[in-house]
C-alpha cells in the first residue's frame, strides 16, 4: 500500500429524514490535491450529525492506514467542526463517544487541522454519501 505523508480528507454525511437511513462520503487527496481514494458507505439508521461524525471517523482511520503524518479535514458541517475545535459543547449523548473517538484518532497525527468549508467545495463527498444512502433503500 502506498503511504502518504500529507492528506486532505473531505467528509460528509447524508440522512433521509432526521433520523433516518444514513450514509457517509469520503474523498482522500494527497498533498498535491490528487485524489487517492473516494467512497460512500451506507451506515444504517442515524441522525445527520451522527453521519457527519461517522464520515470523519472513517476518514481518520483511512488516513492512519495510509501512513499520514499531516492531516487536514474539510467538512461543510459547522456543528462537527465547531464541536471538534471546542467552540460548541457536545450535548447529545449519542455524539459524545463519536466525538471522543475522533479526538483520540486525531491525536495520532503529527499535525492535524479541521476546517469548515462551503457546501460547494464538498460536492464530491456529498455525492458519494447521497449515492450510498440511496442504494440502501
Amino acid at each position: 500500500m502506498t503511504r502518504f505523508s500529507t492528506l486532505a480528507l473531505y467528509v460528509d454525511g447524508s440522512v433521509e429524514g432526521n433520523p433516518g437511513p444514513g450514509a457517509i462520503g469520503v474523498v482522500v487527496e494527497d498533498g498535491h490535491g490528487t485524489p487517492v481514494e473516494a467512497w460512500g458507505e451506507a451506515i444504517g439508521h442515524c441522525t445527520n450529525n451522527q453521519a457527519e461524525y461517522q464520515a470523519l471517523l472513517a476518514a481518520l482511520r483511512k488516513a492512519r492506514r495510509l501512513g499520514a503524518k499531516t492531516v487536514t479535514v474539510r467538512s461543510d458541517s459547522q456543528l462537527l467542526v465547531r464541536q471538534f475545535l471546542g467552540e460548541y459543547k457536545v450535548r447529545d449523548a449519542k455524539l459524545k463517544p463519536l466525538h471522543e473517538e475522533a479526538r483520540r484518532l486525531a491525536r495520532a497525527f503529527d499535525s492535524f487541522e479541521i476546517v469548515h468549508i462551503p457546501r460547494e467545495q464538498n460536492r464530491a463527498a456529498d455525492r458519494l454519501a447521497n449515492r450510498a444512502r440511496l442504494s440502501q433503500s
